[in-house]
């Protein structure tokens, strides 16, 4: 069985998804570890209602974000971990962690990529007066939000959404497609080909 580690910073809601996926069988892998930078995040507390090892460590004992990185590492070995899932890691990884494990490391952004990247993609697209946005699964390069696109789902945003409601909206659809590109990495149905990645289902 395929060993899954998810990267959390906040309240480890697409965490429970995946957690909720694999208890299901819908996912047919084990999420071995939980790693988190904020020692009071929720995803931890979530981890550990789970029976999943969680695990906190500090950015600042590390002097770099490489040295922070492979820390994170020594424990992926550790598990042998063949997926890493970012969900709501609010940190950049190094170059390094991401050759280590090239197309091996997902994460969610809640806009339809290229569009509205970085931080504030909710945001972004409402203020934008877009009429559509929704969340992007991708793969991670070294560059932000970059990496070849796994599934995308379309939110219409409507009159007088505000903010709260369209985050709302966004999460429910994170929380469908994200389990859903987890699996089809478990079953071996993605082949990246250039910037395409091709679903074989």
């Amino acid at each position: 069985m395929m060993n899954i580690a998810v990267l959390a910073s906040g309240r480890g809601t697409n965490l429970q998804a995946i957690i909720d996926a694999v208890k299901t069988g819908k996912i047919k892998a084990g999420i071995s570890l939980v790693i988190s930078d904020h020692k009071d995040a929720g995803a931890l507390e979530k981890a550990r209602l789970a029976g999943i090892k969680a695990i906190y460590i500090n950015p600042k004992d590390f002097p770099s974000r490489e040295s922070f990185d492979k820390q994170i590492i020594n424990y992926l070995e550790k598990y042998n971990i063949k997926l890493i899932v970012l969900a709501g890691f609010m940190r950049l990884i190094s170059p390094y962690f991401v050759s280590k494990y090239r197309n091996c490391i997902m994460n969610i952004h809640p806009s339809l990529l290229p569009s509205f990247k970085g931080t504030r993609g909710i945001k972004d697209a409402r203020d934008y007066g877009v009429k559509v946005t929704g969340p992007t699964v991708h793969f991670v390069t070294e560059d932000l939000d970059a990496g070849p696109i796994i599934l995308q789902k379309p939110v219409v945003i409507e009159h007088g959404d505000t903010i709260e409601i369209l985050e709302g909206k966004i999460h429910k659809a994170e929380h469908e497609i994200y389990p859903e590109a987890v699996r089809l990495f478990v079953e071996g149905k993605l082949k990246i080909e250039g910037r395409a990645v091709k679903i074989n289902e």
